[in-house]
């Protein structure tokens, strides 16, 4: 079964950054495109960024250029770089396999909370 453990989140201010981590067990992390996405209250999830396993990234227009994805596959992790956080950004983020309907993923982890404010 696969796992995802995400970790970094935080409260930080507006204009502040954070790194998030998800370690994945459970696959062959190497082999899938690799996601973050997140869930504001009262909000649908969206997908935030993806990288696929030759590195290639993609970023939803509201974080380019602000966040940045990354993975060590020797370790089986992925990252998630966010600077010039924005209150809009304040969310629980989750990693999984990358997918254009993130409702056809059954397995999901805690998520980390990310808050922004002053």
């Amino acid at each position: 079964q696969v796992q995802f453990e995400e970790s970094g989140g935080s409260q930080v201010q507006p204009g502040g950054s954070l790194r998030l981590s998800c370690v994945v067990s459970g696959t062959i992390f190497s082999f899938y495109p690799m996601a973050w996405y997140r869930q504001a209250p009262g909000k649908p999830r969206e997908l935030v960024a993806s990288i696929r396993s030759d590195l290639q990234t993609d970023y939803a227009d509201s974080v380019k250029g602000r966040f940045s994805i990354s993975r060590t596959n020797s370790r089986d992790t992925l990252y998630l770089r966010m600077d010039r956080l924005e209150h809009e950004d304040a969310a629980v983020y989750y990693c999984n396999a990358y997918s254009a309907d993130s409702d056809s993923l059954d397995s999901w982890g805690p998520g980390t909370q990310v808050t922004v404010s002053s």
